[in-house]
């Protein structure tokens, strides 16, 4: 006998010896399973069977309780986790559901300003999901690009003619979908994306937008490049923007309005 025949022989016998010890392991069929588990977790088959094919009875979130109800802070944190407390349903009062907005004021860089009705303005929302925000646009007014991290977004014109847009994913090839709406015109802008409402009309104009999350977020995307706290090195943004470094400062030193 050859060394080769003599090394499959000897495999061969080992594994019938695991089989003798342990027969589920080598691959077991579905009754042999069920017995296994069933002698695991002292039940029968039958009670085996009926909870693999039980249906769940807790419903999915589509939102993280992350967002939807923040946790206290650790007694002992050093960093306390920011989160927003939950009123008993007997102690919460109208005033907990209702808010006056006011038109903003487009006497800014910018000349767009957006007045958020979000939790922290209108505390019946919290774990609701939902939020919005007026935009006022004065002539050439711009609500500057950025993202809502955590909701999509669905405007609605009032007043006006805006150009708008979103650009998608580097995997999707950064496309660039626009549109030029005007009163009564409704626009989506999806989760995440980097999006722009401007004003081309000759008056003022006016939009609502309504967000999939009762704390939305927002990040404009020159605030955060360029007015970061503490900044980003301008080697990074040299490298990242191809660019000498004498503009990064020049951006840096800018006083960047924040319309959100």
């Amino acid at each position: 006998m050859d060394f080769g025949t003599l090394h499959a022989h000897r495999r061969e016998q080992e594994g019938k010896n695991r089989e003798r010890e342990n027969p589920l392991v080598m691959s077991p069929s579905r009754e042999a399973y069920q017995k296994h588990l069933a002698e695991a977790f002292n039940m029968n088959r039958t009670q085996i069977f009926a909870f693999k094919n039980k249906a769940p009875t807790r419903r999915v979130q589509l939102v993280p309780n992350s967002i939807l109800s923040r946790p206290p802070p650790k007694p002992n944190s050093s960093k306390p986790n920011r989160y927003i407390p939950q009123a008993h349903p007997k102690l919460v009062k109208p005033e907990d559901f209702f808010l006056h907005v006011e038109p903003g004021n487009t006497d800014n860089p910018n000349n767009a300003q957006v007045t958020p009705v979000s939790v922290d303005q209108l505390p019946g929302l919290n774990t609701l999901g939902i939020s919005l925000a007026r935009i006022d646009f004065a002539p050439k007014g711009i609500n500057p690009p950025h993202t809502h991290p955590r909701a999509t977004e669905i405007l609605l014109v009032l007043e006006g003619t805006l150009y708008v847009g979103f650009v998608t994913s580097n995997q999707d090839g950064n496309r660039l979908f626009t549109k030029v709406l005007n009163k009564g015109d409704v626009f989506v802008f999806p989760i995440g994306l980097i999006h722009f409402q401007l004003n081309v009309g000759y008056g003022n104009a006016v939009a609502i937008a309504a967000l999939g999350s009762q704390n939305a977020g927002t990040i404009t995307i020159a605030n955060a490049l360029f007015k970061a706290n503490p900044p980003i090195s301008p080697e990074v943004l040299t490298k990242a923007f191809q660019v000498d470094q004498k503009v990064i400062d020049e951006l840096q030193k800018k006083s960047w309005y924040n319309t959100n």
